[in-house]
């Protein structure tokens, strides 16, 4: 499989819980923030919710 980078650009402040939670389900903690990930279905669900928050780009 593929791997994508995960890139926080916005806050987390005034989001729901469960948006919260999957920012750092993901790893992501602080602004700016880069994780490298598999694109499993999973993966790619919890970036999906909040694709708002984070950039994503493939490797």
């Amino acid at each position: 499989m593929a791997k994508i980078k995960v890139t926080k650009v916005r806050s987390e402040i005034n989001r729901t819980q469960s948006q919260k939670r999957t920012l750092e389900a993901l790893g992501l903690r602080k602004m700016g923030q880069t994780v490298e990930h598999e694109d499993t279905p999973n993966i790619l669900g919890m970036v999906n919710k909040v694709k708002h928050l984070v950039s994503v780009e493939t490797v």
